[in-house]
């Protein structure tokens, strides 16, 4: 895997986060950093090449000085700028990277811009981890690591990533699995009884323990904590990613149909981004 963090820059302050949030992860990991700007819209206009390379010299200068501003001793930056879709260039990016990173002020619907879906068409193309960074402050009493786990193998790749995060971070991990309970019309009179109610909190909860086998061995001195949960896994995740410095979700492959569809789960979280979220497939 390349060691190489793609990070998407704009002239938001919610990219300027991002630049901030890559660099503190490849500094302490080692890792260089590519600043990719992308110049988009055109439609073959007449004139519009004038506006382009307006475009270009601008976003040649904002790279410019993003790197200058950032450039310390060990830390490898370089920048392109790229003309064309801003969604499938990141994504045709992240096919020689080992992390790609963009920021994102949406924060769900009614509280951020319509652009936030941007992000999610991002993760759900990219060929590597995505991590977005929401615009706000991170270091008001947050704290911790959250990962979403379902026992599937996307779901140990997210463990992994979530585990080495916790650790460089020095902070907790919080893996949760939650349950659903079988759904039914709300006139079937129908009653969860507490057998079915311990059975499936005990299986639940054998899964995780599964999921994070070798864990503690691996990071002996990370902080684990297990927690099983009831309800809509989205919801139980995004509650906890309320008061964490990062949350992180598996997400299922992507094929020719599926390249831009999310597992509901990860999506969900995406549509309310409570925390810098890191996407893993």
């Amino acid at each position: 895997m390349s060691e190489k963090i793609v990070v998407g820059v704009t002239d938001a302050q919610a990219s300027r986060r991002a630049v901030d949030w890559a660099v503190s992860r490849a500094t302490a990991r080692g890792q260089s950093i590519e600043l990719l700007g992308v110049v988009g819209g055109a439609i073959g206009m007449v004139g519009e090449g004038i506006v382009i390379q307006a475009a270009t010299e601008a976003t040649d200068q904002l790279l410019a000085e993003v790197a200058d501003r950032i450039r310390a001793d060990g830390l490898t930056v370089t920048t392109r700028t790229a003309l064309g879709d801003p969604v499938s260039t990141l994504i045709e990016a992240s096919e020689h990277a080992g992390l790609l990173v963009i920021g994102s002020d949406y924060r769900g619907p009614g509280q951020g811009p319509a652009r936030g879906s941007h992000g999610i068409r991002i993760a759900a193309g990219s060929h590597c981890p995505v991590v977005v960074v929401p615009d706000f402050d991170l270091e008001d009493g947050r704290r911790g690591v959250v990962v979403g786990v379902d026992g599937s193998p996307v779901s140990e790749d997210a463990i992994a990533f979530a585990a080495a995060e916790a650790d460089r971070l020095g902070e907790p991990l919080t893996a949760v699995i939650v349950w659903t309970p079988i759904s039914a019309p709300r006139n079937a009179l129908m009653t969860t009884s507490a057998g079915y109610r311990q059975g499936m909190e005990q299986a639940s909860r054998e899964a995780l323990s599964l999921s994070l086998a070798g864990l503690r061995s691996q990071y002996p001195g990370l902080e684990i904590v297990e927690a099983v949960a009831e309800g809509f896994p989205s919801a139980v995740i995004n509650d906890l990613a309320e008061e964490a410095r990062l949350t992180v979700v598996g997400s299922r492959g992507h094929g020719v149909v599926r390249r831009f569809l999310l597992g509901s789960i990860s999506h969900e979280v995406l549509q309310r981004l409570a925390s810098v979220t890191a996407v893993v497939r």
